[in-house]
């Protein structure tokens, strides 16, 4: 066999394993889905994605890392910006609400928040994933001090908590999510005595 046939072959097996890798994401989402985290194994991945144990493994050295790669192809919060701080939140938290209830967000992500409860394993891999997710909600306010809108000592990461907070209630603690409708009640609250424009 000469050389030219051992390129195709390296070329057409490239298009493979990136199928066979976004697969076993995909079937990871999808036992999240259904199982949630504890019930989820590596068996069950590979005999949904069609692939065997050992492809998963070459990528992956335990579900963990697998769960947490899964978790971040989830959309986080989408940047906005329309020249008002505020504007800009509020805009964010109902893009982010319609993302939540139309992609798996919202039976993994109250999953893997139970579980990292327990697990600081799971926890110390998914931070860097979660902070990533939030860091519009970050740059939306860093902006709004560059506008003079905000006090240049607020606490970036606390107002970013506290202006998600509604979110993590209503999902945590009251079975649910807030309606797009609530969101611009909240930010003004979790805004107020802060703005320095009006």
């Amino acid at each position: 066999m000469g050389s030219g046939d051992n390129g195709q072959q390296a070329t057409a097996g490239r298009p493979r394993s990136e199928e066979a890798h976004q697969a076993i994401l995909g079937a990871t989402l999808e036992l999240l889905v259904e199982a949630g985290f504890s019930a989820l194994t590596v068996e069950g991945v590979a005999s949904r994605a069609g692939v065997g144990k050992a492809t998963i493994y070459r990528r992956w050295p335990s579900k963990l890392p697998l769960v947490v790669e899964a978790f971040g192809q989830l959309p986080g919060f989408e940047d906005v910006e329309t020249g008002s701080v505020a504007e800009d939140l509020k805009e964010m938290l109902r893009r982010y609400i319609q993302t939540f209830h139309n992609t798996p967000l919202a039976s993994v992500l109250p999953s893997l928040a139970g579980e990292r409860a327990h697990n600081p394993e799971l926890s110390e891999l998914i931070n860097p994933v979660s902070k990533k997710r939030r860091r519009p909600l970050i740059v939306a306010i860093e902006r709004g001090i560059e506008r003079g809108e905000l006090p240049a000592d607020v606490d970036l990461e606390l107002l970013a908590d506290i202006v998600v907070g509604p979110i993590a209630v209503s999902l945590f603690f009251r079975g649910g999510m807030p309606t797009a409708r609530t969101i611009g009640p909240a930010v003004d609250l979790a805004l107020r005595g802060l703005l320095t424009t009006r």
